[in-house]
């Protein structure tokens, strides 16, 4: 199958110029162009054009297209959900809710809450796969730390572990991210299992914490770390990018979202070499589950 290319801005407002089109877009990309009522299995519906509702001939159940999806229960029409996912895609650098209000014309609390609903699709997609393989890991800080507080793993900022596996060849592939409470063994056992698959070779430098998760059900290759060698190499670049992703872009960010922040910058990385960022973001917003104003705000 030829691979799609990249959809560009005349591309886009050519495709998507009103609110039928991305319903269109929508029911092709979620049910494969066909409405099938989740209660009886009925092809034949209402759309009622005024509430954006399938309505089922035969049991009279309603469903939105967006129903189940971080779009659930919006109140923003379908075209600015798809402008701002088509703007977010295009941009490596990363887009912040002023941006996005500037070239929306939004409140800013609605750009706010847009992206965060956004970067939860990016998380969702993303915790569906595992690393294998060989695979670098290793911790690191975001944010300021507290006024006389130690440095270095004794830090008061906000710890991060992060694992990329490469290629035989020792160029990276893909990249994880957690924000961490400690850097105690069960925690790395912990990250390691959901996001690295067991037989995986690990490589990490000697800190004790690495040693008993990581020798359990990986092979576990570690020693002191040395900043000249060519020992963690690509970790720390993407340790650098994403710190520079995440202060360039994102000024002042509350350490509260770090983590949805370290998502968006892993999704993006993981896909890098993708044709069409669109309908990649696209279909992770429609596979996504919904997002309460209320949890981002506790």
């Amino acid at each position: 199958m030829a691979k799609e290319k990249s959809i560009s801005y005349a591309r886009f407002q050519k495709q998507f110029s009103d609110e039928e089109s991305c319903l269109n877009y929508l029911l092709k990309m979620r049910w494969n162009g066909e409405y099938i009522c989740p209660k009886c299995g009925c092809k034949e519906y209402y759309f009622l054009a005024n509430r954006n509702l399938y309505q089922c001939k035969h049991c009279r159940h309603q469903q939105s297209l967006t129903a189940g999806t971080v779009m659930h229960r919006s109140h923003l029409p379908l075209l600015t959900w798809f402008w701002a996912i088509f703007l977010i895609s295009k941009d490596k650098r990363g887009y912040s809710a002023a941006m996005l209000s500037r070239e929306l014309e939004l409140p800013y609390n609605t750009a706010w809450f847009l992206l965060h609903r956004i970067r939860k699709a990016m998380s969702e997609r993303d915790s569906r796969y595992q690393l294998s393989g060989i695979v670098e890991l290793d911790d690191t800080y975001f944010g300021k730390p507290s006024k006389g507080a130690k440095r270095g793993r004794g830090t008061s900022k906000t710890k991060v572990v992060i694992a990329v596996s490469k290629t035989t060849d020792g160029k990276p592939l893909y990249v994880k991210m957690q924000v961490i409470p400690n850097l105690k063994g069960t925690t790395i056992g912990k990250f390691t299992k959901t996001n690295i698959c067991e037989q995986s070779t690990i490589q990490t430098d000697a800190y004790h914490s690495y040693r008993k998760p990581l020798a359990q059900k990986y092979f576990h290759e570690y020693g002191v770390f040395s900043p000249d060698s060519e020992m963690l190499k690509w970790l720390h670049i993407l340790i650098g990018n994403a710190k520079a992703f995440v202060g360039g872009t994102f000024h002042g960010l509350d350490g509260k979202h770090l983590q949805r922040y370290l998502d968006e910058f892993s999704y993006r990385f993981n896909r890098r070499k993708s044709p069409d960022g669109f309908a990649n973001l696209c279909s992770a917003v429609i596979s996504s589950t919904p997002l309460c104003f209320a949890e981002l705000t506790l």
